[in-house]
């Protein structure tokens, strides 16, 4: 059984409380579990890690090496601008997809610039929790 880290950065935690009309109203929490039953049905150990700061998220990111078979991973913000996190996706060369349940490029402009999206293998956004479940398909696909 393939092993996936899914990391989830600042703000993902209150999905179903912020922005509701960007995120829907359902709960992080209710997310997460769909994401887990869906990534056993495609054969995948998944272990989801939120963190809202950015060197624990990178700390995860590198514990992952050489245990992790795949990374999914939805930055929040961190995505614009965080070179660190590049930086630690690029070391570790562990197949990554970006995940956003947003449409990133339909929102505020600063939003459409992803500096992670170059060390990914792709880039999924737009399809809310849904956004998730492809991005697993995508993994299991590669691995």
């Amino acid at each position: 059984m393939k092993k996936i880290l899914f990391i989830l950065g600042p703000n993902l935690n209150m999905v179903g409380i912020r922005d509701r009309h960007v995120y829907g109203t359902e709960t992080a929490e209710s997310i997460n579990e769909d994401v887990k039953k869906r990534a056993e049905q495609l054969g995948l150990e998944l272990e989801i890690f939120q963190s809202n700061h950015e060197g624990d998220i990178i700390d995860k990111i590198h514990s992952a090496y050489g245990v992790k078979d795949g990374i999914m991973i939805n930055a929040g913000a961190l995505t614009h601008y965080s070179y660190a996190l590049r930086d630690a996706i690029e070391a570790v060369q562990i197949p990554t997809v970006e995940t956003h349940m947003s449409n990133i490029y339909a929102r505020d402009e600063f939003r459409h610039r992803s500096v992670i999206s170059p060390v990914c293998r792709g880039c999924i956004a737009g399809f809310g929790k849904v956004s998730y479940y492809l991005g697993l398909a995508a993994l299991a696909e590669m691995l």
